[in-house]
């Protein structure tokens, strides 16, 4: 089972129709005991960092989810719960994330042609800087997925295992151990996102 974890913000319900659809049980649960018996954990988010990361420690949740962690369950982040992994964001000011993946979230503009409009929104290609990861395992170099985004992960190269072009490369997804990341959006990806999700479940 897995358990997509209810914390206040994300796309929960579209993400239990893809698992669905890939044939997983999957619960919206904040309830730590469901979390504690679930096979694997989903860390969805959509907002501002600092406001998910309190809501995420206003009832222990960050200590559930790092303790599950640390154990060796199978977990994943996406879009801002991807971010919450990392170390700190510096959305309206520095907020500590989970420590679970080396490195910070910073805002896109500094980084991007001037041209470019944030937030980034749209359909790009991964790129695999290195041996591909079993996440990916039934995604081609190239295969387009969903994004919408104003922050990314940096400072994190020895973590990330795929990237995406939006004037420079960008972090896409990273992994460390059993915990995993990605920027973008597998619930709204299509079929390569349902791949995503198999291969997690995996």
């Amino acid at each position: 089972m897995v358990a997509i974890i209810d914390y206040g913000v994300g796309n929960l319900f579209s993400l239990k129709s893809s698992f669905r659809a890939i044939g997983e049980e999957a619960v919206v649960t904040g309830e730590p005991e469901v979390i504690r018996s679930a096979d694997k954990l989903v860390l969805p988010g959509v907002g501002a960092f600092g406001d998910a990361a309190a809501l995420l420690r206003k009832n222990g949740m960050d200590q559930v989810v790092c303790a599950e962690a640390a154990a060796g369950k199978p977990l994943l982040g996406i879009c801002l719960g991807m971010q919450l992994l990392f170390d700190y964001g510096v959305e309206y000011g520095r907020h500590e994330g989970l420590g679970l993946i080396p490195g910070s979230v910073q805002p896109i503009r500094p980084v991007i042609p001037a041209a470019y409009k944030v937030p980034h929104i749209g359909w790009n290609g991964l790129h695999f800087p290195r041996e591909k990861s079993p996440l990916f395992r039934y995604v081609q170099e190239g295969d387009c997925v969903y994004f919408v985004h104003s922050f990314y992960g940096a400072d994190c190269n020895e973590s990330v295992i795929a990237t995406a072009e939006y004037g420079p490369e960008l972090t896409a997804a990273v992994a460390k151990g059993n915990v995993y990341g990605v920027q973008f959006h597998p619930e709204k990806s299509g079929s390569v996102g349902l791949h995503i999700l198999r291969a997690f479940c995996e």
